[in-house]
């Protein structure tokens, strides 16, 4: 007899979504995690006492209704933030700011950088609103859309360019066309390359690097969850799925690391884990990228040659560094840029590159070069929610771009340093006193996260956002539309996925209703 009817692989946001869906629905399930925590890079953690940090995702995408009401995301507490974002450029353009209400980020846009700013952005919101349709953007239960399906989706001859433009096209066409003013448009214009970009290993004048500005601008409808800012951090949210988890009956076991997948005659049998413990099982889901699982985990021999193949060339180049700050105080910022001291400004500030400069940086990166002036999306959550630090003291975190990754290996060490401290001079310039605020930092380059987190290469998407893989080009519980793996009782279910990738659940909630479809569970 199987010890579980199903097992789920790894305990991020879709692996617990998987695992409670399955429990819920009367199967006896078992969650592993190899970690010593769920939540994966959904998580909330005290790196330095006192001081706790998103240590990856930091907002919940917008996502679908229906997946959002099942798992009782809505009834979570939120951060009522009155300014999303903050753009900067340099001292001589008027800084973005983008306000939570519509209406008084219209107003911001029109008063401070025109009309035509404003006209722009309208633009190109309609712009993204069939790629949208065409990715599937906010549907959950569906499967990837063909070539042809994606097309079908238009409803103008418009509509069907801008399909074409997201799968072929550049992010500074786009740009180029609904904000043509690089110096009056400048802020913004920074603000959406950086968006296009920063989950891609291409430039925003790369071909194909207009699917990533498509991904995050994509248009909710009257059926998607907007974007949320969790009190008490992103971790808020797996806490609450790993308790709806624990309440229905299901077991997690955390530090159990998976060797392999186990496949008799194309069929799952289990897993056996790191120690030599088996676990049998005729359903299992995989949390964890979709070539890992199919190409390391699964019993040898079990994936034809050609899929392990197409597999294997996902691009997991992820070119960032991550950075988290223990501050002994807030930072202090200066003219031009004092506005930034009112907290309500604090939530997410783009310390951000003109598209050009963004793209000569990218070709740099790839020489070993490191950005003398790195594109950072800076925030202070602590600013909006105390409790993510001492009194009186501050916890901030950067992203930044570009990291050289195809350098020397010798040479990372070397380039962690360089880069972490081009990111904290860069921060210096606009708040004078902040790297005197620093008492303890930490630098994650993206072989550390792949490290701490399974993710390929570092890759928080499990596979960028390039439209070779979005798509049909971005597996679904059972694999490729034109490529199924075809192992019984296997189900995919990571922001590798469709549906993915960020913090959508989506991937997990299809992983899940596949396999209750399969098993005739209502």
């Amino acid at each position: 007899m199987p010890d579980y009817d199903a097992i789920v692989i790894g305990a991020g946001h879709n692996g617990l979504t998987a695992a409670l869906l399955l429990q819920r629905a009367g199967l006896r399930t078992v969650l592993l995690e190899a970690k010593r925590y769920a939540g994966g890079m959904s998580s909330t953690v005290e790196l330095f006492d006192g001081y706790r940090f998103e240590i990856a995702g930091s907002v919940q995408l917008p996502t679908s209704a229906v997946v959002s009401k099942e798992l009782g995301l809505d009834t979570l507490p939120q951060v009522d933030l009155e300014v999303m974002s903050v753009s900067i450029i340099d001292d001589g353009v008027a800084p973005l700011i983008y306000y939570t209400d519509l209406e008084a980020a219209a107003n911001h846009m029109m008063e401070v950088h025109g009309v035509e700013v404003l006209m722009g952005m309208a633009e190109m919101a309609g712009w993204s609103a069939a790629p949208t349709r065409a990715l599937g953007r906010f549907e959950e239960g569906t499967l990837p859309k063909t070539i042809d399906e994606m097309y079908a989706c238009a409803t103008t001859d418009a509509e069907r360019a801008s399909i074409t433009e997201m799968l072929f096209g550049s992010a500074s066409d786009v740009l180029d066309r609904y904000l043509p003013d690089k110096k009056k448009h400048a802020a913004l214009r920074g603000m959406l390359a950086f968006l296009a970009v920063n989950s891609t290993y291409r430039g925003p004048e790369s071909p194909g690097s207009a699917a990533g500005l498509a991904f995050g601008m994509a248009v909710p409808d009257e059926n998607t969850v907007l974007t949320k800012k969790l009190r008490g951090g992103i971790g808020v949210l797996t806490q609450h799925l790993e308790q709806q988890y624990a309440e229905a009956g299901g077991e997690l076991r955390l530090d159990s690391t998976v060797a392999e997948i186990t496949v008799v005659d194309a069929q799952v049998t289990g897993v056996v884990l790191d120690g030599g413990d088996r676990l049998a099982a005729t359903t299992v889901v995989s949390a964890v990228a979709p070539d890992l699982t199919l190409n390391s985990l699964v019993t040898a021999g079990a994936v034809a040659d050609h899929l392990r193949t197409r597999l294997s060339r996902i691009d997991h180049r992820g070119s960032y560094v991550q950075m988290h700050f223990a501050l002994d105080g807030v930072p202090e910022f200066v003219a031009p840029y004092e506005f930034l001291n009112d907290p309500k400004m604090q939530s997410a500030i783009g310390f951000f590159a003109t598209p050009e400069e963004l793209q000569r940086q990218f070709e740099d990166s790839r020489r070993g070069i490191v950005p003398a002036e790195p594109a950072i999306a800076f925030q202070i959550p602590s600013a909006s929610d105390p409790d993510l630090a001492p009194p009186g003291k501050a916890a901030a975190s950067a992203f930044a771009l570009w990291f050289p990754v195809e350098e020397d290996p010798s040479q990372y060490a070397r380039l962690k340093a360089e880069m972490g401290q081009r990111v904290i001079d860069r921060i210096t310039r606009f708040a004078p006193n902040f790297e005197s605020l620093i008492l303890k930092h930490t630098t994650f380059t993206p072989k550390h996260m792949g490290t701490m987190f399974g993710a390929p290469g570092g890759d928080y998407c499990h596979g960028l956002i390039h439209p070779d893989l979005l798509g049909p080009y971005r597996p679904g519980p059972l694999g490729y539309l034109d490529q199924p793996h075809g192992i019984a009782g296997l189900y995919l279910g990571s922001a590798g996925c469709y549906g993915g990738p960020g913090i959508t659940f989506i991937p997990g909630y299809n992983a899940a209703q596949a396999v209750l479809k399969d098993r005739h569970v209502d």
